[in-house]
């Protein structure tokens, strides 16, 4: 036999260990049979693959380690492959369809959810480059929408300083003005084009230039202590700033994390529907398609000598039980029988009746000395 036909022959054992079937009855049937149930191991243990890429993915989006991801997926392979071994297995061809259908509806129903579990992670996978064009306009809102909340909780404070260095600003500038025009008066008057319009320095010139000279000072006092106030304010308005950027700078890495398993997940939903449909359909062909092709195949040599098999061990059972019964029911009417007999022997009655006077006895007397001591 050559190499190929050795790998051939492990290959087909290998599978049909994959479908659950009796390898004891399998292996009496014919090549046909085998192949048939080596078909439905390939399609549970290839499942079980895609169920290991799945898994891997989506642990991978959870856990951003490879050896983690691929360790886990192992074991979400692993248990995929023994539940789809297991309803495989179950499923016994029976003589009406209905009554296999309903037999296996509730592992289809198992199968469809597997299906569902198994497909997600792949689509996920496959719509990556669509899945990160809608996340990246969701960080940009959320980017956006924070550093806005960022910005009204520190508004507060930022107004009130603006408002109050404003203030301050507000009054140098109208001291100036008033000491302008206190200037340009007593300038006039000296020179005779406005006030008393004559040239000189009179009595008026005098209290004009003295009330510029005094608004001057007051200028001069409101400057420098306005210009302190104005330096600190704009000093505090710096560290607000700063405050702000580095709130907006803190919490800007959470928004670039936003790409984990469930955002993915609310991001494919925002895709057409249709593509992500079909996939999921496919794998639920994949997976349903070990239990459709044993609903729709015709009874084989297998199903026969699994159910005498069965009819064999139904028989010994039965028998057992009957008997069990059997042997139950003749020695309850051998003691019946017995203790009849037994009934009416004087010797027997007499040892009985001795028994009994003498715990009457002891009962009788028991009782007088419970009175004896309560008294």
């Amino acid at each position: 036999m050559s190499i190929n036909q050795n790998q051939s022959i492990m290959l087909k054992r290998f599978f049909i260990l994959c479908s659950g079937v009796d390898s004891d009855i399998v292996y009496t049937c014919s090549n046909g049979e085998q192949n048939k149930y080596a078909g439905i191991g390939a399609t549970v243990f290839f499942t079980a693959v895609m169920a290991f890429i799945a898994g891997s993915y989506a642990l991978f989006t959870v856990f951003d380690n490879v050896y983690s991801a691929v360790f886990f997926g192992i074991i979400w392979g692993l248990l995929i492959f023994n539940l789809d071994r297991f309803i495989v297995s179950t499923i016994k061809k029976r003589d009406h369809f209905l009554d296999e259908f309903i037999q296996a509806t509730p592992r289809i129903v198992l199968a469809i959810i597997i299906a569902i579990v198994i497909s997600k992670p792949l689509e996920i996978k496959i719509f990556q480059k669509e899945i990160n064009t809608v996340l990246l306009k969701e960080k940009n809102e959320m980017a956006m929408l924070n550093k806005k909340q960022v910005t009204n909780y520190f508004k507060s404070d930022v107004d009130k300083n603006k408002t109050e260095t404003d203030s301050l600003k507000s009054a140098i500038s109208k001291k100036e003005k008033e000491v302008t025009s206190l200037y340009q008066s007593y300038i006039t008057e000296a020179e005779g084009t406005a006030g008393t319009k004559k040239m000189g320095k009179g009595p008026i010139y005098k209290e004009k230039r003295a009330a510029y000279d005094l608004a001057a000072k007051q200028l001069d006092s409101i400057q420098l202590n306005n210009s302190k106030i104005i330096a600190i304010k704009e000093a505090t308005a710096k560290t607000l700033q700063a405050d702000l950027d580095k709130k907006v700078t803190e919490t800007q890495p959470i928004i670039d994390g936003f790409d984990g398993l469930m955002a993915r997940i609310n991001a494919l939903d925002k895709l057409p529907w249709l593509p992500s449909f079909f996939i999921m359909l496919l794998f639920l062909a994949i997976e349903t398609s070990p239990i459709i092709a044993k609903l729709l195949s015709p009874r084989g040599e297998f199903d026969f000598k699994q159910e005498d098999a069965e009819m064999g061990i139904k028989n010994v059972m039965a028998q057992n039980r009957y008997q069990s019964d059997l042997q139950k029911k003749t020695d309850a009417e051998i003691y019946d029988k017995v203790y009849a007999d037994i009934k009416n022997d004087k010797e027997l009655y007499d040892y009985k009746k001795k028994g009994a006077l003498e715990l009457l006895k002891l009962q009788a007397d028991g009782f007088v000395e419970k009175q004896k001591k309560s008294n």
